[in-house]
């Protein structure tokens, strides 16, 4: 197939770190340019991977790539990514993909009227592990499967971080609550009925620092998670069936060199591996070869980040009110 050409809107640090790596590693796809607020910016984040086109971010859109890398704060990513759309570019946008279900509904809508494709980057789910986790699951590893828990811990930020900013969808549960979220409807193959959330907000910022978030699935099957900043790194999660568990060691984001291992604990314990993988370029991979119509991985882009974007919108709604909030709720 041929390359498809990218454009990114947004110099963020997850774009030049890991996602403009993989497309630039990439067989299916190119750097075209890149577009920032600032020219200067924008020029000197081309340079470091040899772009020689930059602009402002309607150059993006005015150009003749396929595909437009929103890499922006969450607040922003309705609008760039509803403007890509009209311009017949497919979307690859970052996580959470944007601040509410409505503004998701949009989003969608938009690219289905222009004939285009838009995804949400969790990365992490195209690493092989949790492939290997269903695998296991099939085969009844554990038994009957009772819950998920999921643990994700970051250490301090600064004040100037953009997570901090609340006004531009900072936060904890937009930054790195998601990845369980998103984690427990694999591991579950399914949406769950109803969301609990807690959420411990910064008295400075103002953004929520700690999260704490329970959800009731079918067939009695429960997903905790806890999530915040300022704790001991850990990105976890653990599968309880009736008998045995299953512990992934580092579920969120791993290094492309660190090699993927899960303890499994029944009568005796095993520890597997999966190996090293970059799955900022399985994404990219996968992104591409479905959007070109050479292949799917397995679940549909869009109606994922609906779905994920409703339970976000549950959490929300559960926090203000301090009640549970059942998924049904949450309408377009």
């Amino acid at each position: 197939m041929q390359k498809l050409k990218f454009g990114v809107i947004g110099c963020s640090k997850i774009a030049e770190i890991s996602v403009v790596p993989a497309i630039l590693k990439s067989n299916y796809s190119e750097l075209k340019i890149v577009g920032s607020r600032s020219k200067q910016k924008a020029e000197s984040f081309a340079k470091k991977f040899s772009c020689q086109n930059f602009g402002s971010y309607q150059d993006v859109l005015d150009s003749d790539v396929d595909v437009v890398y929103v890499s922006l704060p969450v607040s922003l990513h309705e609008e760039w990514s509803i403007k890509a759309a009209k311009a017949g570019k497919h979307v690859l946008c970052e996580k959470s993909s944007t601040t509410s279900y409505m503004s998701a509904c949009r989003m969608v809508n938009t690219c289905k009227e222009n004939n285009v494709r838009i995804m949400e980057g969790f990365m992490f789910r195209f690493h092989p592990q949790h492939q290997k986790v269903l695998e296991l699951l099939n085969r009844n590893a554990v038994g009957k499967v009772f819950s998920f828990h999921g643990c994700y811990g970051l250490p301090p930020i600064s004040y100037d971080d953009i997570r901090h900013n609340k006004d531009l969808g900072g936060g904890v549960l937009n930054d790195a609550a998601c990845y369980p979220i998103c984690a427990s409807r694999i591991v579950f193959q399914a949406e769950p009925i109803s969301v609990s959330c807690h959420l411990d907000i910064d008295e400075k910022s103002h953004a929520d620092t700690k999260v704490n978030i329970c959800m009731k699935y079918d067939q009695n099957r429960f997903a905790s998670l806890i999530v915040g900043y300022d704790l001991f790194y850990q990105s976890t999660y653990t599968i309880w069936g009736n008998s045995g568990m299953l512990k992934l060691n580092r579920s969120y984001n791993i290094p492309s060199d660190m090699s993927a291992t899960m303890t499994l604990s029944t009568t005796k314990t095993e520890e597997i591996s999966v190996g090293a993988h970059n799955h900022y370029l399985l994404m990219i991979d996968s992104f591409c070869k479905q959007v070109s119509g050479e292949s799917t991985f397995g679940f549909n882009f869009e109606e994922d980040l609906m779905n994920q974007a409703k339970i976000m919108d549950a959490a929300r709604m559960s926090h203000k009110e301090n009640r549970s909030i059942t998924v049904s709720e949450i309408r377009y």
